[in-house]
């Protein structure tokens, strides 16, 4: 639902209502880390009480909506990421530290040179990228004025089960909130030479969901909006039909990047090799869909349509295996051997992989 521009007993009264929706499947109130921190959460002792707790979780969803803030983005010019995102970019964050540290999802920050950070109530605060770690999907923004706001402690996605009740939130000034069920917890490749395990499934889905919180009833952050998905059930074969959600990047995956994100302005695993490849898997095989312009992939002479059938040797029959090997065969600038098959024929071509982060152009300062 959208969230009106109402006084604090409306916002109090749409809390309750979501704490009492959620209270019955939330998971066990978690211990938020230090302020500031970010450290995920220990469990402790769920409360006893329903009353208590029902008003505890209110409270805490409150807080939780609170923190998640519209996120503005517009990349530097020339940047080859806006031939696929666009220049300019909006989606959502959610402050998860005292000193005005935003989480969000990455791609809203690649090549970025100018951020604001977006208010409900119109307010817009400047912000810097301190980095984006590609290997997860995360971005980490830098508020430079105070919000005067608490900021969302982090919660334990492994701690999530299927069909468990979460709240979906985005900012700004269009910022809604939402119920959405866990379809699933499991890996996730996608298309564009990314793979991550233990990604968030949810149902119904939200068009909003860039940046976008997700919290468990203890309003907690859990996941980071990434994608709207046509059928979150496809890898499960579970239901007869398709049933459309999001996928949410888990924040389990912060904790290793941020030392990383604040020096260098990049995670250390996402320096892998790249190829500027878009691929889908169909019924074991993988086929090119689209070849970035000027990416080792184009230089080496594929094109979309080819089969890619194995890589250095290995046999690739699924997203998963094709980025797993391409990534753990060598150094991020290395040759690789693609056997392909295009038009029935088989084919050997030499690719020189690049490092990712060597493409993208990065303001200065980052």
């Amino acid at each position: 639902m959208k969230l009106p521009p109402g006084s604090a007993v409306v916002w109090t009264g749409l809390m309750a209502l979501l704490a009492a929706w959620l209270l019955v499947w939330a998971p066990p109130v978690l211990a938020a880390g230090p302020a500031g921190g970010l450290q995920i959460a220990p469990p402790i002792a769920a409360q006893v009480d329903p009353q208590s707790d029902l008003a505890a979780r209110s409270q805490a969803l409150q807080r939780a909506r609170q923190a998640v803030l519209g996120v503005q983005t517009q990349a530097v010019d020339q940047a080859r990421s806006t031939r696929t995102l666009g220049r300019e970019r909006r989606g959502s964050g959610v402050l998860i530290s005292s000193d005005g540290l935003v989480l969000t999802i990455a791609y809203l920050l690649l090549e970025a040179d100018q951020v604001m950070l977006l208010r409900d109530d119109g307010r817009s605060v400047p912000a810097r990228v301190i980095g984006h770690d590609l290997a997860s999907g995360l971005g980490l923004l830098q508020a430079l004025a105070p919000l005067g706001l608490q900021p969302a402690p982090l919660g334990r996605p492994d701690q999530l089960a299927s069909l468990d009740r979460l709240m979906v939130a985005s900012g700004g000034p269009a910022a809604a909130v939402s119920v959405a069920e866990l379809v699933a917890r499991r890996a996730f490749a996608g298309y564009w030479e990314y793979h991550i395990e233990g990604a968030l499934f949810t149902s119904p889905p939200r068009g909003d969901h860039s940046g976008a919180g997700l919290f468990n009833g203890a309003g907690e952050l859990v996941g980071i909006g990434s994608l709207v998905l046509a059928d979150v059930d496809a890898q499960t074969g579970s239901a007869p039909s398709r049933r459309p959600g999001n996928m949410f990047v888990p924040v389990s995956l912060l904790p290793a990047a941020p030392a990383d994100l604040r020096q260098r302005g990049f995670g250390t695993p996402a320096q892998r090799a790249w190829l500027g490849l878009n691929c889908i898997e169909q019924a074991g095989r993988v086929r090119v869909l689209r070849i970035s312009d000027d990416s080792p992939a184009d230089l080496a002479g594929l094109e979309a349509g080819d089969h890619i059938l194995r890589i250095d040797g290995v046999a690739v029959q699924s997203l998963a295996g094709l980025w797993q090997a391409l990534w753990l065969g060598g150094a991020a600038e290395r040759e690789i051997l693609l056997e392909i098959e295009r038009d029935q024929q088989p084919r050997t071509l030499k690719v020189y992989s690049v490092d990712r982060m060597k493409t993208l152009r990065r303001p200065e300062g980052i």
